[in-house]
């Protein structure tokens, strides 16, 4: 099974050009589905071994995201396996995905999100600058929090206010920045000391590029400095901009764009939220909807 693994592994790296962290996810998944299998020949591993592996899942209370991206994984390394000849078929196309409740993303009020954007208020602290210059670009951009780790100095365009962006699989994409993010990232430039990796933008004490966790962490920070009820995550500001963009009149297919969504399905939830804020305002203030 190793031996098919590694090959597998392998094959994502040269032909799928995932991301090392989507890479050691297929690997975790898998190895979990071969403890369970034990010393079962993968010949004889069909649809029905694997829904009981689903099974035994549950019984440990997997969440149902959780389970739909391993399942995702042994949908690949199956399809893989029968691709290269080494089984006759895929038995994990007969297995159905556990349908999972639909969970409305978290979204800041403009308001909010600009108390957030305002929190890191030192200018004389170059910590404080780079929050907040972190915050400005999330939020300016609604790039995901890896993204904005990935950002070099060439990649941002001052004169045209884009910046690229690369995104999962490797994938790039061109976004623009406004002002308020660039005037961030300008300060915080000029004060920040050289680091071991100086094309980086965003960078930690060490001079070494930031990590997700740090990301989180800074927001974190700044959200119980202001005392901020709300979560707020690097997810939830890309969900903020989101949100706001299609309340303002963007159209779905540019936030889709914008956001590097593969799938236009996957943007689409943010019209449930819009159209929850608006059965809102109706009801506070059309006089029909009001109870008596």
């Amino acid at each position: 099974m190793h031996k098919h693994l590694f090959a597998f592994l392998q094959y994502l790296k040269t032909e799928k050009n995932v991301s090392a962290h989507t890479e050691r996810g297929y690997l975790s998944d898998l190895e979990q589905l071969f403890d369970y299998l034990g010393e079962t020949a993968l010949s004889t591993v069909d649809h029905r071994v694997l829904r009981q592996f689903i099974a035994h899942l549950i019984k440990r209370n997997t969440g149902k995201a959780s389970i739909a991206r391993k399942l995702s994984a042994i949908r690949t390394f199956f399809k893989y396996l029968n691709r290269e000849g080494v089984l006759a078929s895929n038995p994990a196309r007969l297995v159905a995905t556990p349908r999972r409740e639909k969970r409305l993303p978290s979204v800041l009020t403009v308001d909010d999100a600009q108390r957030l954007m305002d929190a890191p208020d030192n200018k004389d602290d170059r910590d404080m600058l780079r929050d907040r210059a972190v915050l400005e670009t999330l939020y300016s951009t609604g790039i995901r929090a890896s993204e904005l780790a990935g950002i070099n100095r060439e990649d941002i365009d001052r004169n045209d206010r884009l910046v690229r962006i690369r995104g999962k699989g490797r994938k790039e994409r061109i976004v623009p920045v406004g002002n308020r993010a660039l005037e961030a990232v300008e300060a915080y430039l000029r004060e920040k000391q050289s680091g071991r990796e100086t094309d980086a933008v965003f960078t930690g004490p060490s001079g070494k590029r930031l990590t997700v966790r740090t990301v989180q962490r800074i927001l974190q920070n700044q959200r119980n400095k202001i005392g901020l009820q709300q979560k707020a995550s690097p997810h939830t500001l890309r969900h903020s901009f989101a949100t706001h963009l299609l309340e303002s009149g963007a159209d779905l297919r540019s936030i889709q764009e914008l956001l590097g969504h593969a799938s236009i399905s996957t943007t689409q939830r943010y019209t449930h939220v819009n159209l929850d804020m608006l059965m809102e305002a109706y009801d506070r203030a059309h006089p029909k909807a009001r109870k008596k």
